[in-house]
């Protein structure tokens, strides 16, 4: 029995001739926002969803779940990254003699994954935010260098009359 048969969560109840239409009001659906590698118009929206989901369960999704209109849905499937890992990881590297030891290991493939990208109409637009600002990043950079600078200071002055004393041996 391969991966693609097994089903994640409750399964879904076998329709019987007469009884109401079922309905799921909690699918194993799910949507990711990435941000694009490439430049992209500003009415294109990249997602990462589940690879069970067609085009037409994205476009429901979006319209009925976020009431956002969507004008079309274009999908491909992205394989997983190849990776060597290695049994050096958990040995000693000092016991590995050669470099062709160290290459040696086994490969580990990422899931593949689906890309989507929805088109919005032309008068809509979505620009990605940016989550991490660089200019925060420097100032609180800068705000954590000065205080172990004046606390390297601090500990200078405390130890000017004791050279030589290694710093945990201090008062």
């Amino acid at each position: 029995m391969t991966l693609a048969h097994k089903a994640k969560g409750p399964g879904y109840p076998l329709y019987q001739r007469g009884n109401p239409q079922l309905r799921v009001f909690l699918p194993n659906f799910w949507m990711k926002l990435v941000e694009p590698i490439h430049q992209q118009p500003n009415n294109i929206v990249q997602f990462i969803v589940s690879t069970e989901m067609t085009r037409y369960d994205i476009k429901n999704y979006l319209e009925k779940i976020y009431n956002v209109s969507v004008v079309e849905v274009k999908t491909r499937i992205v394989s997983g990254e190849h990776n060597r890992g290695s049994w050096v990881i958990k040995t000693n590297i000092a016991s590995c003699k050669t470099k062709t030891d160290q290459r040696r290991g086994f490969v580990i493939k990422e899931d593949d994954h689906k890309l989507a990208y929805v088109t919005l109409p032309r008068e809509q637009s979505f620009k990605f935010p940016d989550l991490f600002p660089e200019d925060e990043k420097i100032l609180d950079d800068n705000k954590s260098m000065d205080e172990a600078k004046q606390g390297f200071t601090k500990f200078l002055d405390r130890t000017k009359t004791r050279p030589g004393l290694p710093g945990w041996f201090s008062y």
